[in-house]
């Protein structure tokens, strides 16, 4: 099943950009998994266990490094793959 993943991420540091940026080079060493970074939140897409298994990896990672809070919104709807 195609998925599409709308995240933020706001990591409750000073320095916060580091995490943001690990996060996206997290997301991005899966080549099969579309990554698009906006102002305020990145567009994941990809195959429903390939894109779990990336954000479960990275939050927790994340998580264990720096306080965060993330905010997901998750569709099998908004995109077909093409």
């Amino acid at each position: 099943m195609y998925i599409t993943v709308e995240i933020s991420y706001y990591p409750l540091t000073e320095k916060y950009d580091q995490p943001v940026f690990q996060l996206l080079e997290i997301l991005n060493s899966q080549p099969e998994i579309v990554v698009e970074p906006g102002t305020m939140s990145t567009l994941i897409r990809g195959e429903y266990d390939e894109v779990m298994s990336i954000l479960n990896t990275g939050m927790k990672e994340l998580m264990r490094s720096y306080p965060s809070v993330f905010n997901l919104k998750i569709a099998n709807a908004c995109e077909l793959k093409s």
